[in-house]
């Protein structure tokens, strides 16, 4: 097993803790409507996408403030992320999976999604950003009245 030095061991650990913060930040972003912030998580060339048909794509950073400022305009979105998980593949790569539950408005009523993202970052000028953001919804139902 190969021993890693002092000075790797704490840059992989501050390499951890900027990607994690990554999240949270879409997350505030998403909050406060600010689209420009939002996009800027992204690399240049960073990309949004789904498996799911009633969910928007989006690539590079015009169209994801364009896509993103759609959403908030029509859906009210007010995402939560949980239990983040990061492997740094290198000194400028890494991927995640975080988990998502995500209030929304759907024709005026309340709705409730929940999957994961899968995430690819990359550091860009000293500074990590989203690569690509994949979306897997586990479920996007109606919130009943109790």
């Amino acid at each position: 097993m190969a021993t890693q030095t002092t000075e790797a061991a704490l840059q992989g650990v501050i390499d951890r803790e900027a990607i994690r913060n990554l999240p949270l930040q879409y997350c505030h972003c998403v909050w406060q409507q600010d689209t420009v912030a939002y996009a800027n998580l992204f690399t240049e060339d960073g990309s949004f996408g789904t498996d799911d048909p009633s969910l928007p794509k989006a690539q590079g950073r015009d169209a994801l403030r364009t896509m993103i400022g759609g959403q908030m305009a029509t859906s009210k979105p007010r995402p939560f992320i949980h239990n983040h998980v990061v492997e740094l593949t290198g000194p400028d790569t890494a991927k995640g999976t975080c988990y998502v539950e995500v209030r929304l408005q759907r024709d005026g009523a309340p709705w409730l999604m929940s999957g994961y993202y899968h995430d690819q970052y990359a550091k860009v000028g000293g500074e990590w950003k989203f690569k690509s953001r994949q979306i897997t919804v586990d479920s996007f139902a109606p919130v009943k009245a109790a």
